[in-house]
């Protein structure tokens, strides 16, 4: 990647709006922002605002707000300009159409924020955050992705490996005395050093808890005995929150088995996308050779599979607690007042009562514990993590029973690669392809 060059793309969200922007980054980024305005912007040496015209032909001129930044001091540490104007897309595509005519080029995917990473501006998992930003599909993963981006990774992250430094120096420095009557560090200082450090790692791997593969759609599985009203609930949750490409309805009848194999369908519950799946009924029917006892057999496949299991089970009954699934009373609308009551959500697929707390309630389960790392990085980071805290974990139980110092500093160097890893301070070009392909242009 040529760093010279000086690069532009949209830098808004597709689609028409009242304003848009352009962004150019790269050496010329001023020069080429005072050739699309027909001349020359002035001389900064701090952030500016311009007001100016675009010449688009020779009687129409499209107003535009210049931010600048001339020196080191933007977001790709290059000169940069961000043209502000009216968000019409095939305005904005012409005004990146001139920019390239003039010498610019057109940015790749994530190439901002790749600039950003190269430069230090930002670390990977702060790069990683920027796409979170982009990809978040509710209010709790766009405030993960943000505390991410300012640096709740990145300052422990950096911190750690400042500590594990400073203590790997005072053991070198030891080994390098050795035969001096010099004590660089004290064993006790030494054990109590470690196992902050180790209890601060141990609190970055915890974070990676409940994060699956990124993309990895959670399963949200609908369980319960036969005609516990699981299709009908399940019928009504696709209509009210699923997308239009959910076609395939589940069968609702009295006859219990209806349900003879099981469906899913992508729907959105707060924000939080998941397939929503719909099984079998639980009881299995003595000497049934029928494909009924197959699909119930295949339900426990399904459960084990699940991120989370809602239990129905009609209104009139009380239903099981089982511990981590989600307890649902149905069919509510033909309970009558003295049904039992429980603590599950009541709900009815025929009025729709209850199905707004239920979509709530299950956003809440899919989305509670997952940590404070957006997904990308915790699939990244997790093996490095991991590894790093085998090493300290071991230098720990090396100091402990009085091992060489030499020995201890070996894990330490360990534990200090693979933190470089994750910080992005140690990568290959097959590391940041996986990182930054996934970004749009303009970012």
């Amino acid at each position: 990647m040529d760093l010279d060059d000086t690069i532009v793309a949209i830098a808004s969200a597709a689609g028409g709006s009242p304003r848009g922007a352009v962004r150019i980054s790269g050496p010329r980024a001023v020069a080429l922002a005072g050739d699309l305005v027909g001349g020359s912007l002035p001389e900064l040496t701090v952030a500016t605002a311009i007001e100016a015209l675009i010449p688009l032909d020779a009687n129409r001129q499209l107003p535009a707000t210049l931010f600048v930044w001339p020196g080191e001091r933007s977001f790709t540490r290059q000169p940069t300009v961000e043209i502000h104007t009216l968000g019409s897309p095939p305005l904005l595509s012409l005004v990146v159409s001139r920019a390239c005519v003039l010498g610019g080029r057109l940015a790749r995917p994530g190439e901002f924020t790749l600039r950003a990473f190269l430069a230090g501006r930002i670390d990977l998992t702060q790069a990683e955050a920027v796409l979170g930003v982009i990809d978040a599909s509710g209010d709790r993963a766009l405030q993960t992705a943000l505390a991410q981006l300012a640096g709740g990774m990145a300052t422990p992250l950096a911190e750690l490996r400042e500590e594990l430094l400073l203590l790997l120096a005072d053991l070198e420095a030891g080994l390098d005395f050795a035969d001096e009557d010099i004590e660089f560090i004290a064993p006790e200082v030494l054990a109590q050093r470690l196992e902050t450090v180790t209890a601060v790692i141990g609190r970055l791997v915890q974070q990676l808890v409940g994060r699956g593969v990124a993309d990895e759609v959670p399963r949200v599985v609908l369980a319960g005995p036969v005609n516990a009203g699981k299709s009908s609930l399940y019928n009504a949750l696709v209509r009210r929150y699923g997308s239009h490409s959910n076609s395939v309805e589940a069968i609702e009848s009295p006859e219990p088995g209806a349900t003879r194999d099981y469906l899913s369908a992508s729907v959105k519950l707060e924000g939080v996308e998941c397939s929503l799946v719909d099984t079998a009924g639980a009881e299995l029917v003595a000497g049934d050779p029928s494909p009924r006892s197959a699909a119930q057999t295949k339900r426990q496949e399904v459960y084990a599979a699940a991120d989370l299991i809602v239990r129905c089970s009609d209104a009139a009954e009380k239903p099981a607690d089982t511990a981590g699934e989600l307890l649902v009373r149905t069919k509510c609308d033909l309970a009558s007042d003295s049904a039992p009551m429980h603590s599950a959500i009541h709900t009815s697929a025929a009025t729709g009562a209850g199905l707004d707390s239920l979509a709530t309630a299950i956003a809440e389960r899919l989305t509670a514990g997952t940590g404070d790392l957006v997904p990308s990085t915790a699939v990244r980071s997790s093996g490095s993590l991991h590894l790093a805290l085998e090493a300290v974990t071991a230098a720990q139980a090396l100091a402990a029973c009085g091992e060489s110092e030499e020995l201890v500093a070996t894990e330490l160097r360990l534990a200090l690669d693979e933190l470089a890893q994750v910080a992005g301070e140690v990568y290959t070009d097959d590391i940041l392809d996986r990182v930054f392909s996934r970004f749009c242009i303009g970012k």
